[in-house]
This record gives structure tokens, C-alpha cells and sequence, in this order.
């Protein structure tokens, strides 16, 4: 009797020959790239070092891209977005040590948003390896446990016959839902010394299906077939699955109205009849959402930002779809299914009953109508023509990348994203300096259509270096810093707490003036000419700075009511 893992495929007397015969000149660098191009990977992102020279040289001999940005958190942004757009891994080559380190905020990022990201460091040579104080540079006593708590799984290799298993296996977990970073590192000798291994072809590394169990999807299928209002929390899970069309059918096949998580934008059709839009930080929204008697949260963890700061306290009966199962049920008791969300709600596609709720649109319509007033009774003229003048100029389907800024914070609650993976931000770990990298590893994803990034004068110092890298590379990214001369969304937060700010205020430099040093054009541009100087912008080849001096206010939370 023959089982299907007992076959074993035969290689050609080509590839045997190959195999007997590998070219001279390669080490262990060049399994490195070899796996990487046989995984499928076209681009990579880094910054080389000292111990990771091996990897970089053979970069030369391989047939992947190599865009090389100024500082390691920044490359992380870049693959980070890659990830993202592509739903591919997105290699991050780094040095040891202080390289590695400074990759760690990017790494939480992905590891918060879901994104698939291979990072592949060097180490110290394999002799200072165990925890002695041997005195190499960079060395770290256990470099790898400063990545456990942050990265889904670590992966080290001791010789360089581990180097190909090691890498592949690192794919695969970056690839099985819930997608996240993980980590590889490999010492600076094995990296550098000659090896007679043969060339890697095509390592198996097919991602697991995190399959739903029957059993608990014909319960939840009962529950919303039979449920009398009926609700839908969206998050990023269906995003990073690709699973917006199955969720559409979903919803109308139970005339069930939904709202999108910050990290879920996209995932549901803005002006659908159903939509709820984003407005999770709006109490109107929460008390509908309570008022649900089945709801339905799909690749959410109902996190702080998702439940209203922890006020969102559900009345019915909650199922919740998450391929992380450290955040199935963390926040809300709940019919727990530990599936990818494009599976799930496939399987409750398949069994759920139809049904017809005419009020549905009518109370989506209500809702709204009240979301609307409660933001026109406070004024907020300037935030809302701004953002509107940016959906404006931005070409639908262009994805955007959002910085930590008072008009992202706008953008998560009221930016109509027009399509599902198109808009991005930091909110899964909230760090500052991601707009700008992470539009630039887009781009490289998908260099056809123009690129936004949003940051503030505050996040954009962060990433100034960057610009020459969109120089360099010529990537079709257009940047708006809005410069209000310091860290605004903290200067309101310490004022409302404390009557006063401090440390918010920043010294900047002229950003055109900086931006065109870098041989990128600048616009100094206002809020009656935003949307045609941006316009003008993203229609222009290449990069482009576009400076907003405006003082933005946030619209008034209601989790303090």
C-alpha cells in the first residue's frame, strides 16, 4: 500500500547533474538567497552589516531586487507594507546586534496587523555563541530572546545545511493564519564560509489552512439564521485572509449590518446599505452594536481601539472568528471558532439560512444620520474638508499608509477607503514613523499606481532619511506631512489632562526646502489648495513631499461620557 507521503518526486538527470556540480564561489549567503528565490520571493528589504556581508554579496549572484533603505525600523515598514499588499512574505535582511534591535518597533507592528514578514539577521560567529562575554561586536548575550515576545516564531541555524529547512519553515509559519513576523538568524561564519551544499530549487514550504471545526460554524449558522437583529464587526482578519467578497454575501444574504475596524478598512463596502462604516469610537455606534442579540466578529480581537476603550459591553449572543487564538475570547465570552476568516465564513455561507430584515438599512441610515450630527455640532470644518480634499485627489484603488497623526485618527473613523487593502496604518502597535517607509516597500510591491503616506511634523522626522531611498529607487510615493510644529494628539491630550502641554513642542526644518535637497520635489501647499496640489502630486512620476501647515483638532471621544 502506497501513501501520498511516501512518494517521493524523482529528480532529473539535469538537476542531478546541477546537484553533483554546483558553481564555485558560493557560501552560505548564497543558500540564503537560493531558498529565499525558490520560496517564490522576488523582493527583498534591508540594510547590510558587518556579520550579514555574506548575505548581501550574494545578493549580486541572485536574481532578487534588493531595495536597501537607511535604518532598519524603516526597512521593517517597507516589508511590513509589502506584506500586506502583497499577501506574500516579505524578506527583511539585518545585521547583528544594534541592526537587529532597531528592527523590533516595526516587527510588533506586523506582528499586530498581521503582516507577513521574513526577517533574516546574521549573529556573532558561531564561537561566541551561548551566552559567554566573548567581546564581538554587536554581541548579544541571547540575541533571539529579544524577539520571542514580539515575533511569531523564532528559527535559528547553527550550520548551513540547517539554512534551507530553517528558512522554509519560517515562510510557512509567516504564512499560516494568523500571518505575522518571524525571525530567522544565522551566524556570521556560516554566512561567509564556502560551501559544496548544492543550489536550492524549490523548498516545500505550503502554508497549514486553519480549517474551521463543522460543528461550531452549524451552531453559528443557526444563531444568525434565527437572530431577529443581527450585527457584524469586521477587523482585519478579513482583510489579511482576503475574504471582503464572502463577507458581502454573507451580510446581504442576512441583511446584517456591519462596521469595519480600524485595521478591518475595506473589508466592507463604504456606501453599501448596510455599512456602519468605521465609527467605533462613537457611542451611537456601541449602543447599536450592544444592541445586537446575535453578533457576528470576524479576525477581531475587540481590542481598545475596536470596543470603544473597553466600553462596548454586548447584550446578545456573541461568535467570534479569529485564526489567533490567543484573542479568541480574551475580551467578550463568546462561541469561539479558531479558523482563518475566508474558510469560517465560507462554511456559514453554505449553511446559513436567508433572511429578509427591511428595517436593517433603515436603522444603518439612523445611525449614521446621528454620527453626522454629533460631528457637525462640534465644528470641525477644517479636519473634515481636509480629509475629504486627500479622498479626493487620491486615485481609487492607490493604497494609502497612515502615520500615528490626528488626521489618521479622523481617516480610522471617517476616510472611505474605496476597496478592501487599500488603506493602512500604525494602529495595531501605534508607533510613530510608519506612513512614509511603509508607502515605499508598497510601491516596490506595485510600482503602476501612485502611493499616499499621511504623517505629522512628529512622525515625519522619523523617517527623513527615507527620502533618498524613494530617490534612489524612483518610487511613486507621495508624502503629506501635516506640520502643526510638534506632536499635536499629544499636546490635546496633556492639555485636556493637565490644563497645559509638555515636551509636545518640536523645532522643524523646512520641509520643502529639506525634501528638495534630497532632489524630491516640495509643495508648500494650504487647505483651499490640498486637493489640487496633491492631485497634481500623485499624477507626477515619481516622489513627492507635499507640506500642510494646519493645527488639526480630534473630534470629542465618548468612551469619557
Amino acid at each position: 500500500m502506497t501513501h501520498d507521503h511516501d512518494l517521493v518526486l524523482r529528480p532529473t538527470q539535469a538537476q542531478i547533474s546541477a546537484a553533483l556540480n554546483p558553481p564555485p564561489g558560493r557560501n552560505g549567503g548564497d543558500l540564503v538567497v537560493e531558498t529565499l528565490a525558490g520560496l517564490g520571493a522576488t523582493t527583498v528589504f534591508g540594510l547590510p552589516g558587518q556579520h550579514a556581508l555574506g548575505m548581501f554579496d550574494a545578493l549580486r549572484r541572485s536574481s532578487l531586487r534588493y531595495i536597501g533603505l537607511r535604518v532598519e525600523n524603516n526597512a521593517g515598514f517597507a516589508a511590513d507594507a509589502y506584506g500586506r499588499i502583497t499577501g506574500e512574505a516579505a524578506p527583511l535582511l539585518l545585521s547583528t546586534g544594534p541592526g537587529a534591535l532597531t528592527s523590533l518597533a516595526a516587527l510588533q507592528e506586523a506582528a499586530s496587523a498581521s503582516a507577513p514578514v521574513l526577517a533574516i539577521s546574521s549573529q556573532i560567529p558561531t564561537a561566541g555563541l551561548g551566552g559567554g562575554r566573548h567581546g564581538y561586536l554587536h554581541e548579544l548575550p541571547d540575541q533571539s530572546a529579544s524577539f520571542r515576545g514580539v515575533v511569531k516564531s523564532v528559527h535559528t541555524v547553527r550550520s548551513q545545511s540547517q539554512i534551507p529547512s530553517a528558512i522554509a519553515e519560517a515562510w510557512r509559519s509567516a504564512l499560516t493564519a494568523p500571518h505575522g513576523p518571524v525571525w530567522v538568524e544565522i551566524p556570521q561564519d556560516v554566512l561567509l564560509a564556502e560551501t559544496s551544499l548544492p543550489v536550492v530549487t524549490a523548498p516545500d514550504a505550503t502554508p497549514e489552512e486553519l480549517v474551521p471545526r463543522v460543528e461550531l460554524t452549524a451552531v453559528a449558522a443557526d444563531l444568525l439564521s434565527r437572530a431577529e437583529r443581527p450585527a457584524i464587526i469586521a477587523g482585519g482578519g478579513v482583510v489579511r485572509s482576503d475574504a471582503s467578497g464572502k463577507l458581502r454575501q454573507l451580510a446581504e444574504k442576512l441583511d446584517a449590518p456591519v462596521v469595519t475596524t480600524f485595521g478591518g478598512k475595506g473589508a466592507f463596502p463604504w456606501e453599501h446599505p448596510l455599512s456602519l462604516q468605521s465609527w467605533l469610537e462613537d457611542r451611537h455606534t456601541t449602543d447599536f452594536l450592544e444592541d445586537a442579540d446575535v453578533l457576528l466578529v470576524v479576525g477581531s480581537g475587540l481590542g481598545e481601539l475596536s470596543s470603544n476603550y473597553h466600553t462596548f459591553k454586548p447584550r446578545g449572543r456573541v461568535i467570534q472568528i479569529e485564526a489567533d487564538l490567543g484573542k479568541l475570547e480574551s475580551n467578550h465570552p463568546a462561541l469561539g471558532i479558531h479558523a482563518d476568516a475566508r474558510l469560517a465564513l465560507q462554511a456559514l455561507l453554505e449553511t446559513v439560512e436567508e433572511r429578509t430584515d427591511a428595517s436593517a438599512a433603515d436603522r444603518v441610515r439612523e445611525l449614521l444620520a446621528k454620527v453626522t450630527a454629533r460631528i457637525a455640532a462640534q465644528e470641525l470644518t477644517l479636519e473634515q474638508d481636509v480629509l475629504a480634499s486627500v479622498r479626493k485627489a487620491l486615485p481609487p484603488g492607490s493604497p494609502s499608509f497612515w502615520d500615528m497623526t490626528i488626521l489618521a485618527y479622523w481617516a480610522w473613523s471617517a476616510f472611505d477607503p474605496r476597496g478592501a487593502n487599500t488603506m493602512h496604518s500604525a494602529q495595531g502597535a501605534g508607533g510613530l514613523g510608519y506612513g512614509f517607509p511603509a508607502a515605499l516597500g508598497a510601491a516596490a510591491a506595485d510600482p503602476t499606481r501612485p502611493v499616499l503616506a499621511v504623517s505629522g511634523d512628529g512622525g515625519a522626522l522619523y523617517s527623513i532619511a527615507e527620502l533618498a531611498t524613494a530617490r534612489q529607487y524612483d518610487l511613486p510615493v507621495t508624502w503629506l506631512i501635516v506640520d502643526d510644529g510638534g506632536y499635536g494628539i499629544l499636546r490635546e491630550y496633556m492639555t485636556d489632562a493637565f490644563g497645559e502641554p509638555t515636551a509636545t513642542e518640536l523645532t522643524r526644518p523646512d520641509y520643502v526646502a529639506l525634501a528638495e535637497s534630497f532632489g524630491v520635489p516640495g509643495t508648500l501647499t494650504s487647505p483651499e489648495t490640498l486637493e489640487a496640489d496633491l492631485s497634481k502630486a500623485l499624477a507626477t512620476p515619481g516622489p513627492s513631499v507635499v507640506v500642510l501647515p494646519a493645527v488639526l483638532r480630534m473630534f470629542a471621544p465618548t468612551h469619557l461620557d
